[in-house]
């Protein structure tokens, strides 16, 4: 069984400034890249911020040109990253909740929000999810936030053979004993790793609890970020057992 590194990025997010979110992804991708992170996943909406009043105006293309540096990058480092943008598929189209998927090799698969929180309709519409990412002989799955509270959609993606669900968030101090218990409770009932990235700072009025975390397959938390703040939550599968670490980022 070959070495496999994924993490989180929990990150914070300044409110609609996407030149200085984009240069702060800059900066958690190359740390990532020396741990020898292969897949690094962002929190919902990471490059704007979770700001629904300021979506319209934020929302771009999947293959905007403001997002090129980012692809770039993810080349050169050889580093598969899934960031959060609010998207459009046409110039007149719906505003989507966006995971984008930069490929190590260049490449840019799209997935978008399935299931809306409550209110979230006001501003955007609901997606049409995305194919499984390949990771060697690995599948995994995403998800967007609150795609992870149907059961239907984790089904979904054992469904299709992923072993790991990676799921985008935020989850606040009030929902964060719920939403983690159901999280880990999918670990455990399927068999299957979970990360789960969260913001690591407020957004959109949120107090997000930060404490990203990964769950092994016999549902067992195998690390998490204590609190709020920037951290990369690294998992690294060797000979079969998982190790994670959490590495705090300075500001």
């Amino acid at each position: 069984m070959t070495v496999l590194t994924l993490a989180a990025a929990q990150s914070v997010s300044t409110a609609g400034d996407l030149p200085a979110n984009l240069a702060r992804h800059q900066h958690l991708m190359g740390l990532a890249a020396q741990q020898g992170v292969q897949l690094l996943v962002f929190p919902e909406l990471s490059l704007t911020g979770y700001e629904p009043q300021l979506v319209a105006e934020l929302a771009l293309p999947p293959d905007s040109p403001r997002l090129q540096p980012l692809r770039n990058l993810a080349r050169e480092l050889k580093l598969t990253t899934v960031v959060g943008m609010p998207i459009r598929l046409s110039v007149d189209g719906p505003v989507l909740i966006g995971a984008l998927v930069l490929g190590a090799d260049g490449s840019l698969a799209v997935y978008s929000k399935q299931h809306l929180h409550p209110g979230e309709e006001r501003v955007f519409a609901p997606g049409s999810g995305g194919a499984p990412l390949q990771l060697g002989n690995e599948v995994l799955a995403l998800a967007v936030c609150a795609d992870f509270c149907h059961a239907s959609h984790v089904q979904a993606a054992v469904d299709a053979g992923a072993g790991i669900y990676a799921a985008g968030v935020l989850i606040s101090e009030g929902g964060y004993a719920v939403d983690s218990a159901l999280l880990q409770g999918y670990a455990r009932d399927h068999g299957i790793l979970v990360l789960m990235a969260n913001h690591g700072g407020p957004s959109g009025g949120w107090s997000c609890a930060g404490r990203s975390a990964i769950w092994g397959a016999q549902g067992q938390l195998l690390g998490a970020v204590e609190g709020v703040g920037e951290a990369l939550l690294i998992a690294q599968r060797d000979g079969g057992q998982w190790r994670v670490e959490v590495r705090a980022v300075a500001g």
